[in-house]
């Protein structure tokens, strides 16, 4: 298997060139003497995942004419901090020696233990005058929804799980001033307060303007690899975690080699934040016998240019509120076989990909060998999913929407 890889490249921004150092200059003004009102964005743990791409879209569009961005992190100078590198950066005032697992269910003890920092975050949103608090996913919900709250300003509940998460069923009727969802799959159940009932979906924002060379990304693949010209390449995209199914994907790939005439493989770009993951990834396939078919490539920026190697993109996730690299790879024409669940539908609506039964890896395989054996309408397919990702999923369409969020609560 090929080495994984950790290299982190810091997205292009309006503000390039300044560095975190220069951030730690900026959060020393006085938020006093700012007539701005400020947005905090604060992060949890230190992983890179699809809801921070998605803010990573926001922040570059707002502007900071008129909002001051304060972005929070619990690792200075870590992953999260060199993505938001050109924000100013404070560091979380109650920052947790040990990060919560992503993705890993929040019960009553491990939220008691937000409250240990409760004070110190109410102090610290006080302090820089925080008008609001805009939570991006379930980690930093707990650990900020209640100081937000306290603080006296308004919180943004982002939801980007399941309707079924625990913190949006109990703690966001409470404290959320306003609930926006990435899906109508994500949306809360029930009308047990203002902020369910008129919870809100904004797609996430993608760069539809995006335009990659497949042939010339594959080709740099297939060196990298060495693989043979005639391969067929899968692509798994995403953090390796249980609802995303990895372990399904390397099913599939297994499968789809008895489906058609061509050498299979399957590539898996993403980081496990839990190392249990990657072994149990190799040792399924040491026991499917596919053990030089799979490379782990770790995590890599831009994704766009690594889907558009791909020939096919398989989402195996179960639940998943909306993927992202779905519509990434709508964008850059690498057609998708995904599962027919969570906001999968919402994004691969009838003709733009391929939808199977979830967990289920003989469908995904033969969805994949659908896409391999040049299927009739293959190409109608892929340009009508770039028609529709470049209208419904657009950055200016996002920002003008969260704006709108935003001038309510700031009216409040």
């Amino acid at each position: 298997m090929s080495s994984i890889h950790r290299d982190l490249d810091t997205p292009d921004s309006p503000f390039e060139g300044l560095g975190f150092a220069s951030n730690v200059l900026l959060q020393e003004r006085s938020a006093e003497a700012d007539t701005r009102p400020t947005l905090c964005f604060p992060l949890a743990g230190d992983s890179l995942g699809g809801s921070h791409h998605s803010l990573l879209g926001l922040l570059q569009q707002l502007d900071q004419r008129k909002y001051r961005i304060l972005v929070v992190v619990e690792v200075p100078g870590g992953k999260l901090s060199t993505f938001f590198a050109n924000f100013e950066q404070c560091a979380d005032p109650a920052a947790p020696k040990t990060s919560f697992t992503a993705d890993k269910r929040m019960g009553l003890f491990k939220f008691a233990t937000t409250l240990t920092g409760l004070m110190a975050r109410r102090r610290f949103l006080r302090e820089q005058n925080v008008r609001i608090v805009h939570t991006n996913d379930g980690r930093s919900h707990a650990t900020w929804a209640l100081a937000a709250k306290l603080a006296g300003a308004r919180l943004l509940w982002h939801h980007r799980a399941d309707p079924n998460a625990r913190g949006l069923r109990f703690l966001a009727p409470l404290v959320a001033d306003q609930i926006v969802t990435v899906s109508r799959f994500s949306l809360p159940q029930g009308k047990s307060s203002r902020a369910v009932r008129d919870a809100e979906v904004i797609f996430s924002p993608f760069d539809t303007d995006i335009v990659v060379d497949r042939s010339v990304q594959r080709k740099l693949l297939c060196r990298e690899l060495s693989l043979a010209d005639d391969a067929f390449i899968v692509g798994f995209f995403g953090n390796l975690i249980d609802r995303k199914r990895p372990i399904k994907f390397v099913e599939a790939i297994a499968h789809l080699q008895k489906l058609v005439s061509v050498p299979v493989y399957g590539v898996i770009f993403g980081e496990a934040e839990d190392p249990a993951m990657e072994d149990q990834i190799r040792q399924r396939t040491l026991e499917l016998g596919i053990r030089h078919q799979i490379h782990l490539m770790g995590y890599r920026s831009p994704g766009s240019d690594w889907i558009a190697a791909c020939d096919v993109l398989s989402v195996p996730a179960v639940g998943e509120p909306l993927g992202r690299t779905l519509i990434e790879a709508m964008v850059v024409g690498t057609p998708v076989v995904a599962t027919r669940s969570g906001g999968n539908p919402e994004a691969i609506l009838d003709g733009l990909g391929i939808l199977v039964t979830p967990d289920d890896p003989a469908a995904m395989a033969q969805g994949c060998a659908r896409i391999a054996h040049g299927f009739e309408g293959d190409a109608a397919m892929i340009a009508q999913a770039k028609i529709s990702a470049a209208t419904r999923f657009t950055r200016t369409r996002h920002l003008n929407s969260v704006e709108q969020v935003y001038q309510r609560l700031l009216a409040l």
